[in-house]
């Protein structure tokens, strides 16, 4: 749902700086803005939560301002929703406060410092991330070594390549004069032989009749 960061995008000065404050900038307005495309988004919620049991740990990363991680928690055992930005992170708090749910944890983190804590899950999500990243596969293997043997990854991602390939030096210009993020422009086919060399199985496929620019991947690691 939101941005998280794994290897640094290409910026100008710090740019692990500059991906987080453009983040922190656009956080209240990020947390304003509807979903575009409702239907789907209730079909991906009731899709993730076929694969989603009492017994899970699961980890969102790049989980913006907490959302779709308030839905999911109360699914499984405990739920752990992270990002890069402080300020996503406060507001998904503040809205956690609002709406207690006791196996929910907001972390300020990023998947290298996820993995530097061996920690493992049976369910891992990145909603809207992996186009977000420089190096989305270096994150997909991550989240394979993370996941417990049988668990699940969930992915919604913006495969532009395949939709509007021609956008691509509008969102450099754009990421120069800091109007948008980095944006990697994947294609579905990229994406889904990432998730496969890493050992992963597709389980659904699914791009939304009106947001088609989206690909939603359910993949589960071997048992």
């Amino acid at each position: 749902m939101g941005p998280s960061d794994l290897k640094q995008p290409v910026h100008r000065g710090n740019p692990m700086n500059s991906y987080v404050n453009f983040w922190n900038r656009s956080a209240a307005r990020y947390a304003r803005r509807p979903i575009a495309d409702q239907n789907a988004y209730l079909r991906k919620i009731a899709l993730t939560q076929k694969y989603l049991h009492s017994e899970m740990d699961a980890l969102e990363f790049g989980c913006g301002t907490g959302s779709t991680a308030l839905i999911h928690a109360p699914k499984v055992r405990s739920y752990l929703a992270t990002d890069a930005s402080a300020r996503m992170i406060e507001i998904a708090r503040e809205s956690l406060a609002e709406q207690p749910t006791g196996n929910l944890n907001f972390q300020v983190a990023t998947l290298d410092d996820l993995q530097q804590r061996q920690q493992t899950f049976d369910a891992v999500l990145g909603l809207n991330i992996l186009h977000l990243l420089e190096y989305p596969t270096s994150a997909i293997e991550q989240v394979f070594g993370m996941l417990k043997p049988g668990g699940v990854f969930i992915s919604n991602t913006a495969c532009l390549q395949d939709t509007c390939p021609y956008l691509k030096p509008v969102a450099l210009l754009a990421r120069l004069l800091r109007v948008t993020p980095f944006v990697n422009f994947l294609s579905r086919e990229e994406l889904e032989s990432d998730l496969e060399r890493a050992g992963f199985q597709i389980q659904y496929r699914w791009v939304p009749e009106k947001s088609k620019d989206v690909y939603f991947l359910i993949a589960t690691k071997p048992k």
